[in-house]
């Protein structure tokens, strides 16, 4: 039995929600995946912000329809896709779909949408290759600390300077 007009209505109302709070979507091909690796691949997903939507085409174009930030996703809905839609850690949600299909050997990505922009396959490798938030973070901080630090050594060799001039200059008056 086919859904219900008001079923598919509150299906596209949930993927608006999900689009809405999403920074990036990944398109699928999720063909010759058992309900076990869709399981698995969702699990990877969750710890990642992340979430793994499967829907018809059409249904996912009229949730995009009117949306400019989504609408480029429109060229990608052909065949049977899986949306994977990433709110928070990009990389890492894009590392985790990497990580399922090199272990699955199944599924490939058709493309992505960020900010807008279609993404091609070099894109989303580029993009899985970044290093995480807190790493970026920490790498930020560190950088700030070197800075922090060499400014207190220059101020603080000011008055340092100054005293051993002056002394040189004390030395230098007593032996004449």
């Amino acid at each position: 039995m086919g859904r219900t007009l008001e079923s598919k209505q509150q299906i596209i109302d949930e993927l608006k929600g999900l689009l809405g709070e999403a920074e990036m979507a990944l398109v699928l091909d999720y063909k010759g995946l058992s309900i076990k690796e869709m399981s698995d691949l969702r699990t990877r997903l969750q710890a990642n912000s992340g979430i793994c939507k499967v829907t018809k085409n059409t249904l996912m174009r009229r949730a995009i329809d009117g949306n400019s930030a989504w609408s480029e996703l429109d060229s990608l809905l052909t065949g049977t896709n899986a949306f994977v839609l990433i709110k928070g850690d990009v990389g890492g949600a894009v590392k985790a779909v990497q990580s399922f299909q090199k272990d699955t050997k199944k599924s490939d990505v058709k493309g992505g949408l960020y900010e807008g922009k279609l993404l091609s396959q070099n894109d989303i490798k580029a993009i899985a290759e970044l290093p995480s938030k807190e790493v970026l973070i920490a790498q930020i901080a560190g950088a700030i600390n070197a800075v922090a630090t060499k400014l207190a050594v220059g101020i603080n060799e000011v008055p340092s300077g100054l005293a051993r001039a002056l002394q040189q200059h004390a030395d230098s008056g007593d032996a004449s």
